[in-house]
């Protein structure tokens, strides 16, 4: 199971980074930029993105949202807005900050029915 996650808190991606390792998924990230999002990107193919709207510097992630839509790879974006300019068809989930791990989980659960992390089984909180 591989996720990339773009996250500029380093608290916070280190913590989602953790919880989503103990279920057995294998993380790419925490990127705090788009620029190093693609380059994740480019040396792995996620099967789902967790991606924050506002990043390092003042930069949005929209651009990036798109391209992940583009290459069909399944996005839920996390944010502190508690209403975003974008596209419901864009984005698997929308998730509010601060995000528990039951909500993260129950996001993430449908995009990987069926499919196993490395440990072989699936996950669950």
């Amino acid at each position: 199971m591989g996720i990339l996650l773009v996250e500029d808190s380093w608290q916070v991606g280190k913590a989602m980074k953790n919880l989503l390792q103990l279920m057995g998924a294998e993380v790419a990230g925490p990127a705090a930029t788009t620029a190093d999002a693609q380059q994740l990107l480019a040396e792995h193919a996620p099967d789902v993105a967790l991606v924050d709207v506002n990043l390092r510097d003042g930069e949005l992630a929209y651009g990036l949202i798109d391209r992940l839509h583009e290459q069909g790879v399944p996005t839920i974006v996390i944010t502190g807005y508690a209403v975003l300019p974008l596209s419901p068809m864009k984005a698997a989930a929308i998730l509010q900050k601060p995000v528990s791990s039951v909500q993260l989980l129950a996001a993430l659960r449908p995009l990987l029915a069926g499919k196993t992390v490395l440990r072989g089984t699936p996950l669950q909180p």
